[in-house]
Order: C-alpha cells, then structure tokens, then sequence
C-alpha cells in the first residue's frame, strides 16, 4: 500500500513538473528535522528507559528502605491467594527485600526485566490489598481514588503510574545505558 502511495505522488510529481512533494522533500526545514531526529535516536534514546529506571529504583529502595526500618503493619491486611498462603511477617520480609534488591537492579539495569516483573506482581498486590477503595459501586466511585491522598477513597494513582512505567522495560528492556546491554554486547562479540 505505501509503494502504492509512494509511487502515485511519484507520478503527480512528475506530471507537475516541479510539484509540491519535491519541494517539500528538499525543504531545508525537513532536512533539520531528519537530522534533529536521527541524532535522537542515536544518542537520545537511551534516556527515557535509564529515567523510568532511576525514578522507579529511587520510590522502590525508599519503600524498602521505610519497610526495613520500620514495624510491619501487614499484620491487619488480607492478601489474595496465593499470597494469603504465607504468613504476614513472610510477605513484609519478601516485600522488603524485594524492594530493596530490584531497586539496586534497577539502578543498574541489571536484570530489569525480571525485577520489573517482581516489582509488577508486587505493586499490583499493593494496589488490591492497600490501595484500592475498600468499597464503590460505581466507576464515579472507584475513580475518586485515583489520587495521591488518603481520604478514605484509596490511593492508586502513583503506584498505576509506576505500572504504566514499568511496561517499556518489561518489553523493551533497560536500554543501552545498563548492565544487561553491555553484557549482551559481550556475549554477541564472546560468541564471533
């Protein structure tokens, strides 16, 4: 379909003479943007991913770190199977650890897809046994708590943010500015 697009404005350029699609093609205005965007995807690309990186290793490793120093108030929730298998002092030590480690990991892009993965099973399970309204009948409801407060109507706004956040590393991966990249490299040369 595009070749036949392409090749129709090919022929309407050339029985206009010095058509419209031609001067735009050689705009010295088109020129700058192929170049400004070519120089964003060789050097600029790896920033998105390193920045969901880093905000997502800082909020995890506070909350570990809060987590670790404090007492644990998961004695009073309720998890969902499978996790209301193991005991609340197991799921407050799980939760800490992972945290704290996926959070290094992060920083590091060091096994991002696997910690992604972690801290996504984590924060949804968050999201259903703390973040969520206790009640609601409607959608109106319900969206009153997508919101950063506690006023009685849940909270989950950011940790649905950290999820929204989490989705390009999970399938795209850490980029080219961690530690999975640069041991990919060393494999793909090891195996030359």
């Amino acid at each position: 379909m595009n070749n036949n697009l392409t090749q129709s404005m090919n022929n309407t350029t050339s029985s206009c003479g010095h058509g419209i699609y031609q001067s735009l093609k050689h705009s010295s205005l088109f020129t700058v943007y192929d170049k400004m965007i070519a120089l964003l995807n060789d050097y600029a690309a790896p920033l998105p991913p390193f920045l969901f990186r880093l905000i997502l290793a800082y909020e995890f490793w506070e909350a570990g770190m809060m987590k670790y120093s404090g007492e644990n108030w998961f004695s009073h929730i309720t998890f969902p199977l499978p996790f209301s298998l193991l005991s609340n002092d197991m799921l407050w030590t799980m939760g800490t650890w992972i945290e704290i480690i996926g959070a290094i990991a992060l920083l590091l892009g060091l096994g991002t897809r696997f910690f992604s993965l972690a801290l996504i099973i984590l924060t949804l399970v968050a999201i259903n046994t703390v973040h969520w309204p206790d009640e609601w009948n409607t959608l109106a409801e319900l969206w009153q708590g997508y919101a950063i407060s506690d006023k009685g109507h849940g909270n989950f706004k950011l940790p649905l943010l950290y999820l929204i956040m989490f989705m390009p590393l999970l399938f795209n991966g850490p980029g080219k500015w961690s530690l999975d990249y640069a041991l990919t490299q060393y494999r793909q040369k090891r195996q030359k």
